[in-house]
This record gives C-alpha cells, structure tokens and sequence, in this order.
C-alpha cells in the first residue's frame, strides 16, 4: 500500500487507481437503521452532499466538505414508507424523494451551502400523489423547477413547479405518459434537455422526447419515443426467446451509453445511437483470491441501480459499478464504444440455428439477425452483502455502496482522503450463502415473508440479522433462475402496440 501512495504523490495514471477502487480499503456510515435503497450527490458542488435513504423512512444528508465524515449534517422526515429514489434538482435548491408511500417528497434545501442548515431544522416540504409505488425521480438537466418521476402505475408524469396545475385536470393530463405496464426506470439525458430514457416491467427500454411524448393529445407521438434498444435474449441451444425485466437504467458522463440492469442477466451496455448492445459486464474472469468461490454477477431478488463514472480530467476513463447477488459489487473499466462496436458480433438468422452452441444474442424476434455483444469479463471487486445501489464519487477515487445492511460503504485505494480519515483494510472474505436455516430462523422468515414483525426484534442489530435471513431464503429459490425459464418471449404481432397511446 506504501508504494500505491508514493506513486500517487508522483502523479500515476488515475486509471490505474479505479482500477484498485474495490479491493483495497473502505470504511462505513452508520446512521440508518434498516435497508439502505437509494443514494445521491449534489450537483455543482464537487459532490459536497450525499443523500441517502431506505426502509427506515429517514433521509440522512453527509457533507463530504467535513475533514472525517462520521454522522449526518441533516435528517428529513416525512416518507410514510420505503424510499426507493432520491435525486437533487440541477442547482441543489431542492431534494426529491419518491418510494412505496406513493407521494413525491419535495423539500427545499437551498440553504445547504449556506452553513446555516443544522441537522435539526425543519425545511419546507411539498407532496405531489401518485397512484402507485414511486420507482424512480430524475431532475432535468437544466432547470430546477422540472422534474420526471416514474411509478408501478405505468405512469411517467413532468413535473413544472412553476405551473401549478393541480386543480387544472386538463393541463395534469398532458403532463403524463400511461404505459401498459409497471415503469421501472427513468432518467433524463445529461445533456440534451429534451431526451430521457424509460424502463419498464416487459424489458422495454425506450429514449423518448419530451417534445413528442407530453402535451396536447394530438400533438403527441408514439408516446415520444425515439428509439426502442432491443433487449430481448435469444440462445443458439433452445427454442424460444426471452425478455428479462429492466429494472433500473443509467446514462453516462456525457450521455453517450446507457447501462441497463436486468433481472436475471448481466447489466449491458448500450451506445444512444444504437439500437442493439454493444457490450456486457459479467465478472466471469475475476483473477482475485476472494472471489475464487464466486462464479461472477448474479442479480435474481433485489431492486439495483448501478452508475456509470470516472475522474473528468481522463478522458477515457469510463467505468460502471454494479453490485450483485453473490454479495460483491463490481467495477467495470467500459471501451470507447467504437471498440466494442467493432468487437460486437452479428450472425444472421440461418447460421443462428446451427446446434452445438449456447451463445447468447439479443434479436428483435426469430427471424431477425443476432448481436452477439462483447463481453467485460474481468471487473475488481469487493465484498459486500446483497448491494441494492453503488455511487461513484464525481470527483475523489471513491465508491459508495448500500443495501441490505444499515451501513453505506466507502470504497477507496487510499487509507484517508479529504473528508475521511479513518480507512483500513478491505475484508478479503466473501461471505457465503447459508445452505439451510434452524426452525428458529425458519419462524422468523416466514413471518417477514408475510409482512409480520418478528417478535423480540426492536433490536436493529437483529433486525438487520432477519432481513439478511430474508434474502438469503430468497436466493437459494430464486439466485440461480435463467432467464429462458422465468421470462418466456412471445413476439407480438407487428400490428399490436405494446404502450397505451
């Protein structure tokens, strides 16, 4: 570790440093007291605030302008539920929060910079309904005032605070997009102040526009999209086709790919530009010791979003970070996307049906030509109980990781950085799954499987102890699902819309 800090001090490359991100040193948050879901910087501000929430109903703010990090600045309350989604407005003049509670939490924290916010100050805060569990906020790139926010109803709704239009039953139709099925993801485009991209519970990953998708009925088309990425899964040794879930999108720095997490299969990596992937990220040829017992990324129970990063002053500097079911997150450097074009493999309809192979392609149906993407094998990785959402800093080599425990992780090369002295060692152990559990445990699974309070578990040390039990009951039925046998494709007529119009 010496020598990495004495070639650091001499200016090394700090791609090489990533690339250390997940295998050498980490330190924890605490302040939660259940499930971590969701996490976020500001903007604009080299990345000072990290907002965090979950199942506990609290939204803790950590200012990463501090010498040593050790407890929130701030806490909010008012979700009534879990939080799923959390995001800051473009100038950091407001924080959204939207999860299981069916309402978008708005509070207003431009004071933040000020100094004069202190962690128990209540701030103005304004609720908007929805009609189903909030899976996803994203702030335009531009403007504070608007923002999109994506639920299980199907519905994507725009948000204009300057327009009050909640007593105005035309104008609140117009601001919303009906989809045949649950939205799981949106984001907007990090750039282009009319882009942004949906996912949804039937695998449909979609860049749309706003110009085309809102406003007056007739001006709108095919409910703005722009370009549908193809995301269904055909393989060479069996017969029928598959559409895995997307369960959370991600765009990067300057908006040219997109990552797609997907349930049951790898997260994949798409050019804007490019209707079918150019690249997955499997881990299946990780050389360290710790995963030597891992057979690479897994994600079959937990909602997970991963995010693309890298320091702004390397240009080629682009890598993703996802976390995943055997209890590791993963750091993958990604290519230039001409790279992984030219890598990327295109077998036309007749040689697919060649037996002998168990490739996996992605197709727009039976007939059509198969992509076979280029595969990232080999990430770094560190270990951490089922991670439902990884943060790569927008300035420091430093990851954040959350999940299942109460704690959010801060991974880094370096045993202290500006904001945070107290680093050691990474655990090189990989913990592993239970084979089975005692009638005792049984008892408590089953009841948190329907809905119950455990008894004698006030205790969050327990508490944290049942839930693990939880998804490690869920695993051993569902971890090792294939998506051919879960997510069974039929394609549709080329006549039947699969969206509400």
């Amino acid at each position: 570790m010496s020598s990495l800090i004495r070639r650091t001090e001499n200016s090394i490359n700090l791609n090489d440093v990533l690339l250390q991100y997940l295998i050498s040193i980490s330190r924890k948050l605490r302040a939660h007291t259940s499930c971590i879901n969701a996490l976020a910087f500001s903007s604009d501000t080299g990345g000072r605030f990290l907002a965090s929430g979950g199942d506990d109903l609290q939204i803790h703010l950590w200012d990463f302008h501090q010498e040593d990090v050790t407890e929130p600045c701030h806490t909010f309350i008012g979700p009534r539920s879990n939080i799923f989604s959390l995001e800051f407005s473009r100038s950091n003049h407001y924080l959204f929060a939207g999860g299981t509670d069916t309402m978008v939490h708005q509070f207003d924290v431009s004071r933040l910079d000020s100094g004069t916010l202190t962690r128990n100050d209540n701030l103005p805060m304004t609720m908007y309904r929805e009609n189903d569990t909030i899976r996803e906020i994203t702030c335009h790139p531009f403007q504070d005032e608007i923002f999109l926010s994506a639920s299980d109803s199907g519905r994507i709704i725009t948000h204009d605070l300057r327009v009050n239009s909640s007593n105005n039953p035309i104008t609140r139709a117009a601001d919303i997009i009906q989809l045949a099925t649950e939205v799981t993801s949106t984001k907007f485009h990090p750039t282009i102040e009319h882009l942004f991209i949906t996912a949804d519970a039937k695998g449909n990953v979609c860049l749309r526009d706003t110009r085309m998708a809102f406003g007056p009925r007739k001006s709108r088309t095919n409910n703005g999209i722009v370009r549908s990425f193809c995301t269904t899964l055909a393989k060479r040794n069996i017969r029928n086709m598959s559409n895995p879930e997307s369960s959370s999108v991600a765009f990067d720095r300057e908006g040219k790919k997109i990552a797609v997490t997907f349930l049951h299969y790898y997260p994949t990596i798409y050019s804007v530009s490019d209707p079918y992937p150019i690249a997955i990220c499997t881990g299946r040829d990780t050389a360290e010791s710790m995963l030597s017992q891992r057979t690479g990324y897994s994600n079959s129970c937990t909602i997970k979003h991963g995010c693309f990063g890298g320091p702004e002053s390397v240009s080629d500097a682009d890598y993703y970070c996802g976390g995943s079911d055997n209890f590791c997150a993963y750091l993958w450097k990604i290519p230039p996307v001409e790279h992984l074009i030219e890598q990327r493999g295109e077998i036309p309809a007749h040689e697919w049906r060649l037996e002998g192979s168990n490739t996996v392609g992605f197709a727009e149906g039976f007939e059509s030509s198969k992509y076979v993407p280029a595969e990232i094998s080999t990430p770094s990785s560190v270990t951490n109980p089922l991670i439902n959402t990884t943060l790569i800093h927008p300035y420091f080599p430093m990851i954040l990781t959350a999940g299942i425990e109460r704690t959010i992780t801060l991974h880094s090369p370096f045993p202290s950085c500006p904001f945070s002295r107290q680093l050691s060692l990474t655990s090189q152990e990989v913990r592993q799954l239970p084979g089975s559990t005692t009638t005792e445990e049984s008892q408590v699974v089953d009841s948190l499987l329907l809905g119950l309070d455990p008894a004698d578990r006030d205790n969050p040390d327990e508490a944290e102890i049942d839930t693990i039990r939880l998804f490690d009951r869920i695993l051993r039925m569902e971890g090792e699902a294939d998506p051919f046998d879960v997510r069974d494709w039929v394609q549709a007529p080329d006549n039947l819309d699969q969206e509400n119009t």
